[in-house]
Protein backbone atom coordinates (compact mmCIF):
# COMPACT_ATOMS: atom_id res chain seq x y z
CA UNK A 1 0.00 0.00 0.00
CA UNK A 2 1.24 3.65 -0.61
CA UNK A 3 -0.41 6.81 0.41
CA UNK A 4 -0.09 10.29 -0.48
CA UNK A 5 -1.80 13.41 0.71
CA UNK A 6 -2.32 16.53 -0.85
CA UNK A 7 -4.25 19.83 -0.11
CA UNK A 8 -6.10 21.76 -2.52
CA UNK A 9 -8.14 24.87 -1.91
CA UNK A 10 -9.20 23.72 2.16
CA UNK A 11 -9.74 20.31 0.87
CA UNK A 12 -7.32 17.20 2.16
CA UNK A 13 -6.98 14.75 -1.10
CA UNK A 14 -5.84 11.36 0.16
CA UNK A 15 -4.88 8.90 -2.84
CA UNK A 16 -4.64 5.21 -2.13
CA UNK A 17 -2.18 3.12 -4.41
CA UNK A 18 -2.89 -0.79 -3.77
CA UNK A 19 -4.61 -3.20 -1.02
CA UNK A 20 -6.27 -2.01 1.92
CA UNK A 21 -6.57 -4.86 4.19
CA UNK A 22 -5.77 -6.56 7.37
CA UNK A 23 -1.99 -6.41 6.03
CA UNK A 24 -1.94 -2.82 5.09
CA UNK A 25 -4.60 -1.55 7.97
CA UNK A 26 -2.13 -0.70 10.82
CA UNK A 27 0.04 1.74 8.30
CA UNK A 28 -2.78 3.30 6.23
CA UNK A 29 -4.52 4.06 10.11
CA UNK A 30 -1.62 5.48 11.17
CA UNK A 31 -1.07 7.99 7.82
CA UNK A 32 -4.50 8.98 8.12
CA UNK A 33 -4.26 10.17 11.88
CA UNK A 34 -1.08 11.53 10.97
CA UNK A 35 -2.24 13.70 7.94
CA UNK A 36 -5.06 14.57 9.80
CA UNK A 37 -3.77 16.16 12.59
CA UNK A 38 -0.47 17.80 10.83
CA UNK A 39 -2.71 19.35 8.23
CA UNK A 40 -5.60 22.41 8.17
CA UNK A 41 -8.29 21.57 6.04
CA UNK A 42 -12.29 21.26 6.10
CA UNK A 43 -13.25 18.17 4.16
CA UNK A 44 -11.39 15.01 2.80
CA UNK A 45 -11.77 12.92 0.33
CA UNK A 46 -10.28 9.91 -0.28
CA UNK A 47 -9.59 9.10 -3.99
CA UNK A 48 -9.99 4.97 -4.45
CA UNK A 49 -8.44 4.92 -8.49
CA UNK A 50 -5.49 3.30 -7.22
CA UNK A 51 -7.06 1.11 -4.81
CA UNK A 52 -7.30 -2.39 -6.12
CA UNK A 53 -8.62 -4.47 -2.94
CA UNK A 54 -10.57 -3.89 0.15
CA UNK A 55 -11.51 -6.25 2.90
CA UNK A 56 -13.81 -5.50 6.06
CA UNK A 57 -10.67 -4.69 7.96
CA UNK A 58 -9.94 -1.64 5.92
CA UNK A 59 -13.72 -0.83 6.06
CA UNK A 60 -12.96 -0.61 9.23
CA UNK A 61 -10.20 1.47 9.10
CA UNK A 62 -12.22 4.39 7.43
CA UNK A 63 -15.40 3.79 9.25
CA UNK A 64 -12.79 4.95 12.50
CA UNK A 65 -11.13 7.57 10.78
CA UNK A 66 -14.98 8.37 9.33
CA UNK A 67 -15.98 8.88 13.69
CA UNK A 68 -12.65 10.56 14.45
CA UNK A 69 -13.14 13.78 11.72
CA UNK A 70 -16.73 13.76 12.35
CA UNK A 71 -16.17 14.54 16.60
CA UNK A 72 -14.08 17.37 15.17
CA UNK A 73 -17.01 18.35 12.14
CA UNK A 74 -14.88 17.70 9.16
CA UNK A 75 -16.35 15.56 6.28
CA UNK A 76 -15.35 12.86 4.58
CA UNK A 77 -15.83 11.89 0.85
CA UNK A 78 -15.20 8.93 -1.14
CA UNK A 79 -14.37 9.61 -4.67
CA UNK A 80 -13.03 7.18 -7.84
CA UNK A 81 -14.30 4.01 -7.03
CA UNK A 82 -13.27 1.34 -9.37
CA UNK A 83 -16.50 -1.01 -9.63
CA UNK A 84 -15.03 -3.84 -7.36
CA UNK A 85 -14.47 -1.44 -4.61
CA UNK A 86 -18.04 0.42 -5.57
CA UNK A 87 -19.86 -2.93 -4.74
CA UNK A 88 -17.89 -3.13 -1.50
CA UNK A 89 -18.53 0.17 -0.21
CA UNK A 90 -22.14 0.19 -1.53
CA UNK A 91 -22.78 -3.63 0.56
CA UNK A 92 -21.13 -1.90 3.33
CA UNK A 93 -23.04 1.17 3.51
CA UNK A 94 -20.36 3.64 3.63
CA UNK A 95 -21.68 5.94 0.88
CA UNK A 96 -23.92 6.74 3.92
CA UNK A 97 -21.93 8.42 5.88
CA UNK A 98 -19.01 9.14 3.05
CA UNK A 99 -21.38 10.25 0.31
CA UNK A 100 -19.73 9.64 -3.37
CA UNK A 101 -18.28 12.80 -5.64
CA UNK A 102 -17.09 13.07 -8.65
Amino acid sequence: MKIRSEIKDNVLYILFNGELDEYTAGYTRNYLDEAFSQCVFEDVVLDMRGLDFMDSTGIGVLIGRYKNLKNKSKRMFISNANPTIEKIINMSGIYEIMPKIS
